[in-house]
């Protein structure tokens, strides 16, 4: 593993009997950077985040992090990572300080600096006015924070974060990828499952994994870019008319509705997309103005996870 790289995965497997859950992933994350994980509920995003940091024995394939082998350096590896769970895993009944202080002791951390690493994680994570309040009486944002303020305690050189803002309000999840970059800027990695498309275009590398495969990875950008598909704008006074047409066509992938404009991926090999379409619409009477446009994330995802099986 070179020193610019975090994670090196090379056939990851998972299997729970006769569902795999995780199929041939091959990984390689650099550091100091937020990769992303996105896929649907059942894609393989958990799983694979529990292999990567020894919670989970792959069924084949080998892992690399931070320079030790998983699973067998697996115990050496944890005073390096943090974990965040997708659900709240802190104790209920203990106030965010009493939390804090037990974390403290579980990472080992030095008695004479304890009490100045709890400080600067409440003052960071805006935790003051919480500080004697019970975790189970928190909001959604704040317990996030206490969340994170609790993972980073130790000061992890690579943090795991498992759909971390599947419970919180926009705002709260704006200042949480926020307080991502402040870690990043101190060169911690961070890998981070998401199926929300603005948190993923904030990642600076992209996995999308679906039923278990790596189907698509880069960078935001040049995913976008790169999408195996051609990208029309269709705008029409009858959106649902035309819709229903054009899904009829068999170079149509997919179509979203966005209030009186149409967003279509059609295969990449077809030919005069733009004439096709308006013949076909023509031939119901219908019109509307068609124009070439870029791919969106989400145009991304669904290129990558639909078009596969189409």
């Amino acid at each position: 593993m070179t020193s610019d790289v975090a994670i090196v995965a090379e056939g990851l497997t998972k299997r729970f009997g006769d569902l795999t859950a995780v199929d041939q992933v091959n990984l390689q994350i650099p550091r100091a950077g937020i990769y992303g994980f996105l896929g649907p509920n059942g894609s393989g995003k958990s799983t694979t985040i529990r292999m990567l940091c020894g919670l989970l024995k792959a069924t084949q394939g080998s892992i690399e992090v931070l320079g030790y082998q998983v699973p067998k350096d697996a115990e050496r590896l944890k005073t390096r990572i943090g974990y965040m769970t997708q659900r709240f895993s802190l104790y209920a009944d203990l106030t965010v300080m009493e939390n804090l202080q037990f974390l403290a002791a579980i990472y080992a951390l030095p008695r004479k600096s304890r009490g100045d690493r709890i400080a600067a994680a409440i003052d960071e994570y805006s935790l003051h006015e919480q500080q004697k309040q019970r975790a189970d009486t928190l909001s959604g944002g704040q317990r996030q924070r206490l969340a994170l303020a609790a993972a980073t305690l130790h000061q992890p050189d690579l943090l795991f974060l498992d759909e971390p803002t599947s419970a919180v309000d926009p705002q709260s999840r704006r200042d949480f990828w926020e307080s991502l970059f402040e870690l990043v800027d101190r060169g911690t990695t961070i890998l981070v499952s998401t199926h929300y498309m603005d948190e993923a275009e904030r990642c600076h590398r992209l996995a999308i994994l679906d039923r278990g495969r790596l189907v698509a990875e880069g960078s935001p950008k040049d995913l976008m870019r790169e999408i195996d598909a051609i990208v029309l704008e269709i705008t029409s006074k009858t959106p649902r008319r035309v819709q229903r047409i054009l899904l009829d066509l068999s170079f149509v992938r997919s179509i979203a509705q966005l209030g009186t404009r149409l967003h279509a991926l059609l295969s990449p090999d077809t030919e005069e997309p733009e004439k096709q379409v308006r013949a076909a619409l023509a031939s119901a009477g219908l019109s509307a103005d068609i124009a070439h446009t870029e791919a969106s994330l989400e145009d991304v995802f669904v290129a990558a996870t639909r078009f596969q099986t189409a």
